[in-house]
């Protein structure tokens, strides 16, 4: 009962990241002084902590809690994590199907393979509010949008994977984890969750 009652004071939340955001709430060195961080968009409680990562060019949807306990098992290979990518030319099914089966990407200076995967193209395209840096148009060439979904996460691990089969990403949007969608959530908006089932 009293981890139950421990449990229930902690406070999570569903965000939209933006594009040109870090996935944090203080600055670790000289050069991320001028970066924009999450604590500018809402006024969190304290001792609030990001759930995995997306990188500064990445949005999409990010998890924050206080509880370590449910930050570790988001984090896991156990929670889905689906993210839809914008690439620079028309995806084929061949990439497509390279994607499911795993490439080969450099990881902390090493060669990783990527465990097998879900991903299909998207057709239509999905509709998200523009972006604070416009994307290229199609005067450069079509592009095309694919769904991938994960069980890990390495460091840019999606751009890396849709670089490896030669369609890089122009821009990437999470859009679920677990059962949390981003679904019609504005960028920069912040909701409140209850994650007392995790």
């Amino acid at each position: 009962m009293e981890h139950t009652t421990e449990r229930n004071h902690h406070k999570h939340f569903a965000i939209y990241k933006p594009y040109g955001y870090l996935s944090q709430f203080i600055n670790n060195g000289q050069k991320q002084n001028s970066k924009k961080l999450l604590g500018e968009l809402y006024n969190f409680p304290k001792k609030m902590m990001a759930i995995g990562r997306l990188d500064e060019k990445s949005e999409g949807l990010l998890l924050l809690t206080t509880d370590g306990k449910t930050s570790n098992h988001i984090c896991s290979s156990k929670i889905e994590k689906e993210y839809y990518a914008q690439v620079n030319g028309d995806i084929t099914s061949e990439a497509i199907e390279l994607l499911k089966q795993g490439v080969e990407i450099g990881f902390d200076g090493k060669k990783y393979t990527t465990s097998p995967c879900k991903a299909y193209k998207l057709d239509p395209f999905p509709k998200f509010p523009e972006r604070s840096k416009k994307i290229r148009d199609d005067r450069h060439g079509p592009t095309s949008w694919v769904s991938i979904t994960l069980r890990e996460g390495k460091f840019r691990q999606v751009r890396k994977m849709t670089s490896a089969v030669g369609f890089p990403t122009l821009r990437l949007i999470r859009i679920r984890i677990g059962d949390i969608y981003l679904k019609n959530m504005e960028i920069g908006e912040v909701r409140a969750l209850d994650l007392t089932f995790i």
